[in-house]
């Protein structure tokens, strides 16, 4: 490797001069870098050197920019089938979050403290949930363009955002009570879906992609083995622990019976379908159906503004609704813990992919009172005895 003066004289009759960065990559290939000055072209010579020993360096003509990997990391989503909310959400990052920052920066020149002062920026304006989305897109980015041999690091591995475990937004579960208010308000039309979701702990994707094929009546059991995104189109479940079966107890079985006789029909066979036999839409079911049946059956707020409660135009408090649909998830999980259920059968009725993710949300509701004094009075008595 070696510094070289540059001299030549431009079209206009100008004498110009460059410092020129004279080397060999890692695969003993010759490239060239210029530098307005010297110290600049001494400061880069330092780096390419130690990338080279590294096997890690590669040369600006060779590499693409972050707009271009963030199209190619898009790109290779679509063309693998992956959900169109999926690639929506890839699009998204990508466009609003990642390009109006850094997309102009070659891979080449993306440099870790450059990351660093990318998220210091992202948190500036946005959330914290929001950054760490942001800065896990960029390094998926990264890490396409290194597969294709367009960069030869991820610079971007390391950074993360961090959230204190006490700003985690912690989950909200739905009374007894309330839970029976929501049932006593629902149609018959819309009763059976909402009980199942009680009684099972499906996602709203999983009711909505749910067949009668999958419901066995007889034996009680119900399997996930599909599921229907927010465009409303039927899919594999997003991950191996998504397929399951849970069992379903007599109240939910005469209930299914009794829906599946005046259920719409439709080409899909589906459980829970719109009125014409398709898919229902996650947004109609949750603005049109089960928000306001929350405040129908009096789960619901008023909303304040200043302190003081909203007025409609008769004057009535403007009211909004208490629990989104991902709440009733919730509370089947609350009620199995109450009923002591292992952690693995939770995992698994569940549909998480590890326990951990498990403990995470439902760790601190797993509590065992008269438990907890039979074992510290035992211990207390085997080490003072």
């Amino acid at each position: 490797m070696a510094i070289r003066k540059r001299q030549w004289t431009a079209p206009d009759g100008s004498a110009k001069s460059a410092w020129l960065v004279d080397y060999r990559d890692q695969a003993g290939k010759r490239r060239a870098k210029q530098f307005a000055r010297k110290k600049d072209a001494e400061a880069w010579l330092v780096g390419a050197a130690w990338q080279v020993s590294q096997g890690v360096h590669t040369a600006d003509s060779q590499s693409i920019t972050v707009a271009e990997a963030a199209d190619l990391w898009v790109n290779k989503a679509d063309a693998e089938g992956r959900e169109r909310g999926t690639v929506t959400q890839y699009r998204q990052l990508a466009q609003k979050h990642v390009v109006p920052f850094l997309g102009a920066e070659k891979l080449s020149r993306l440099t870790r403290p450059a990351v660093e002062a990318y998220r210091d920026e992202l948190l500036k304006t946005r959330s914290k949930a929001m950054a760490g989305k942001a800065v896990r897109a960029l390094s998926s980015i990264i890490t396409e363009a290194q597969r294709r041999g367009l960069v030869a690091q991820n610079v971007a591995s390391g950074v993360k955002v961090v959230r204190p475990a006490r700003e985690r937004s912690k989950i909200v579960i739905p009374s007894k009570d309330e839970l029976k208010a929501i049932l006593s308000s629902a149609g018959d039309d819309l009763r059976p879906m909402l009980m199942t979701a009680i009684l099972t702990g499906l996602r709203s994707s999983e009711l909505r992609g749910l067949r009668w094929s999958d419901i066995d009546l007889k034996q009680g059991l119900l399997t996930v083995a599909q599921r229907a995104d927010k465009f409303g189109e039927i899919g594999l479940p997003k991950s191996a622990a998504g397929h399951r079966t849970i069992p379903i107890g007599p109240a939910l079985v005469t209930e299914l019976k009794a829906w599946k006789l005046r259920c719409p029909k439709g080409e899909l066979g589906l459980a829970f379908p719109n009125t014409a036999g398709g898919v229902q839409q996650y947004g109609h079911l949750l603005r049109r159906k089960f928000l306001p049946l929350q405040i129908k059956a009096g789960v619901c707020d008023p909303v304040l503004v200043d302190g003081e409660p909203k007025l409609d135009a008769k004057g009535n408090p403007v009211m909004v609704a208490r629990y989104g649909f991902h709440a009733l998830r919730h509370a089947a999980a609350s009620a199995w813990i109450k009923q002591r259920i292992d952690l693995k059968r939770l995992q698994v009725w569940i549909g998480h992919e590890s326990i951990q993710l498990t403990l995470d949300t439902y760790g601190h509701l797993i509590t065992d009172a008269s438990g907890d004094a039979a074992l510290i009075a035992a211990t207390q008595a085997e080490l003072l005895a």
